[in-house]
């Protein structure tokens, strides 16, 4: 099984000891993706993958190939808590010359997302398995795979954005007995190409609400409380989203539409407080309609009787 990539891996010195196989052949020291795409990316500018020199085994040459109709999360922007792994589906096509075959042991074909330069990425995320491809003819294939998302050793706060898709494909051409640093590069077939397409990661928000006291006279003022949290990746916990807005709201009862009261901005720790005249028997909430790094959410109803 690959080693799973992490940026680390990417920006460190590198230390590769087997050619990289396809996943079902892998073993402990097939190097990650992450290495290998940075030792192809180097070899294809003229560089050796280990010491950053001029290359003394030839570059490689360029494969016939290109991406296409490529999608992350099939366009939607992804979403990721402190815990656990998010794994998004990635799909993409390639068309390429009658003599490539991206299902062959000796070639590997991988799509990725990147934050910062493809040759220098702040972060790096890829699928722990390589994407699988049916040929729909000679020379077009369609592929789909995973990027895996471990946010608690992958993310921090800042990876909130959009990042960028770039994807590989390597023909070792019978290489794979070569340890994969005495690899003939003037033998491999490469290509690689950015901006593929754009993915959007997003922090999970939680959002709470009370409102009291129950039963209420009619008249009389009901206080309406809550707290907006947001998964914090550089702590790992959820802490308290502050100086946003949320919509206090109402649904009366025996209706089924949320009507909005008013919108209360959030406090140093999320909280959310604010005061209505108690006029109707109905369910109270907060909803927070999200931003480009945090996602939207809404509190589950609290009902309240008034007499």
């Amino acid at each position: 099984m690959r080693i799973r990539a992490t940026v680390a891996a990417v920006t460190g010195a590198l230390a590769l000891s087997a050619f990289a196989v396809p996943a079902a052949q892998a073993t402990d020291n097939t190097p990650s993706k992450a290495d290998a795409f940075k030792a192809l990316h180097q070899a294809a500018s003229g560089k050796t993958a280990f010491t950053g020199e001029t290359a003394e085994d030839g570059e490689p040459y360029a494969l016939n190939a290109t991406f296409s109709a490529v999608k992350v999360n099939n366009g939607k922007p992804i979403v990721a808590g402190t815990t656990g792994v998010v794994s998004v589906p990635v799909t993409f096509t390639v068309t390429h010359s009658a003599d490539v075959n991206l299902n062959a042991a000796d070639t590997d074909v991988d799509v990725f997302i990147y934050r910062g330069t493809l040759a220098d990425p702040t972060n790096l995320l890829l699928g722990d398995d390589w994407p699988s491809c049916v040929a729909a003819s000679a020379t077009v294939s369609n592929c789909k795979g995973t990027v895996d998302i471990y946010a608690a050793e992958e993310l921090s706060n800042a990876d909130a954005t959009t990042w960028k898709a770039a994807g590989w494909i390597a023909d070792y051409n019978d290489q794979a007995d070569v340890e994969f640093e005495d690899i003939d590069w003037s033998k491999v077939g490469y290509t690689e190409q950015d901006n593929l397409t754009t993915a959007r990661l997003q922090r999970l928000t939680k959002l709470t609400v009370n409102a009291s006291p129950e039963p209420v006279k009619k008249g009389a003022n009901l206080s309406v409380t809550g707290r907006l949290t947001i998964a914090n990746w550089d702590t790992g916990t959820y802490t308290g989203y502050a100086g946003v807005y949320a919509q206090a709201q109402i649904r009366r009862a025996g209706t089924t539409a949320y009507s909005g009261i008013k919108f209360v901005k959030t406090t140093s720790t999320g909280g959310l407080s604010t005061t209505v005249t108690a006029t109707v028997d109905g369910y109270y909430r907060y909803s927070f309609a999200g931003t480009n790094a945090a996602t939207a959410s809404v509190a589950a109803g609290d009902y309240v009787d008034v007499r």
